[in-house]
């Protein structure tokens, strides 16, 4: 039984495929789900439940803070005459955010993208359809429109039409993908390679092979940079702590400070991945941190930003850091070797082919990762921040594709042969000559 394709077989097909029904799954255990007052319903209901049950645990996870922040604060004098309402709006707003839906704040569109609250919400949809989805098309398709719908109608509210379109697009990928995911997440679900087997198995065995190494790339990019900024934060903790000193802020203040710097903390792994590469990244007009240069200027009094790299960790060591995005190429190369050996059909410059279209779509990955990591978050320098996208996907593309042909052309039979049959005619070609 597919997510996609919503085929179902045997009994089940038979008896209409209740969604509380028990369905032994491909690990051989038995699933009861969404056993109550709606069992029986159709599919898309279920769908549809489950996703609006993740959009409203992520919502609350980010407007539950705000309104105690208000609680705690109400006896302020400088609080006086805003309404509890005023709390809930603004951590509607930055839920909204992390769906792409930018938040207005002092007249300033704030455009860079809270992952931490993406990552939230994608967990909360994930979680939600695997505990009570149902692996069914029309579960999946209700389930995204359905949280798509959310985000678009709380968007409208808030911040206009044009925020509610957004909301629409950005709540379909995020619901989409989190649904999608805790669909194939249930025991009864197809697995990842059975449900991509139709496809996988049209493309040709190049690209397919080109499609997971370059996944295993990035991915293997993503943990480097996270350590990269986990490196970061230890360097600059005393900036960081002097920082938070400074700002006065008691427990609580310090406590939702916390909670929104960590909303944007997966923003510093993107940027880090900008700053591996080569290309580096502007956090204010005028600025940029690169592994060769460093830049700075005035910058909010924001903790997190103390975690930048400063001026003693540019040169040095620190100019080598593409060479590890040359090891995610690396490591890609090994699985392009190990996916093209023994394939039949192949030519001989198929793993080099492979390679470049490793390299092609890991850039292409990097560069689409960097377009929420870039924006505003305020008017004057704090309009540029981020990397140029096109520019960060071309480096990692070079990189990762000298990386990966560093593995595969020694190890590629067929291309040590055909070289040594060139070169064999042409030392013959020599010898007549």
């Amino acid at each position: 039984m597919s997510v996609l394709t919503g085929e179902r077989d045997g009994t089940e097909a038979r008896r209409g495929g209740a969604p509380g029904r028990r369905a032994s799954g491909r690990n051989g255990r038995s699933s009861a789900f969404f056993v109550s007052a709606l069992d029986g319903s159709p599919r898309w209901v279920a769908g549809a439940l489950a996703a609006l049950q993740g959009a409203l645990l992520s919502l609350l996870v980010v407007v539950l803070p705000a309104v105690a922040a208000y609680v705690a604060t109400s006896a302020d004098p400088a609080n006086e005459g805003v309404e509890w309402f005023r709390s809930v709006v603004v951590g509607t707003s930055l839920w909204l955010a992390g769906h792409g839906v930018p938040p207005v704040v002092g007249g300033a569109q704030v455009t860079l993208v809270p992952l931490g609250v993406t990552l939230i919400a994608l967990f909360t949809a994930w979680a939600s359809a695997r505990r009570s989805g149902v692996v069914d098309r029309s579960a999946f398709v209700s389930g995204t429109v359905a949280y798509a719908v959310v985000v678009g109608v709380l968007g409208a509210s808030v911040a206009g039409p044009v925020a509610g379109l957004r909301g629409l697009v950005g709540g379909a990928l995020v619901g989409g993908t989190g649904m999608a995911a805790g669909l194939l997440a249930r025991p009864e679900a197809p697995t990842w390679r059975e449900l991509t087997r139709p496809w996988h198995g049209r493309l040709p065995i190049v690209i397919a092979t080109a499609v997971e190494a370059a996944t295993i790339a990035f991915a293997s990019l993503v943990v480097v940079a996270a350590l990269v900024v986990t490196g970061w934060v230890l360097a600059g903790r005393t900036t960081i702590v002097a920082i938070a000193d400074a700002l006065g802020v008691d427990l609580l203040g310090g406590a939702v400070l916390a909670l929104a710097e960590l909303a944007f903390a997966p923003v510093l792994v993107v940027w880090a991945v900008a700053w591996i590469a080569g290309p580096g990244f502007a956090v204010g007009e005028g600025s940029h941190f690169a592994v060769d240069a460093m830049t700075g200027g005035t910058l909010p009094a924001v903790p997190m930003l103390g975690a930048l790299p400063g001026g003693d960790v540019v040169g040095g060591p620190a100019v080598l850091a593409p060479l590890l995005v040359v090891a995610c190429g690396t490591v890609a190369g090994w699985y392009v070797h190990r996916g093209l050996r023994g394939r039949q059909g192949l030519r001989a410059w198929s793993g080099s082919a492979a390679c470049v279209a490793t390299a092609v779509i890991t850039g292409l990955v990097a560069a689409v990762a960097m377009l929420p990591a870039s924006g505003a978050i305020g008017p004057g320098r704090m309009t540029e921040l981020g990397a140029p996208a096109l520019l960060v996907g071309g480096v990692v593309a070079l990189e990762v594709l000298v990386g990966s042909l560093l593995v595969v052309l020694p190890t590629d039979r067929l291309l040590r042969a055909a070289t040594a049959q060139a070169l064999l005619r042409g030392w013959q070609r020599l010898r007549r000559r």
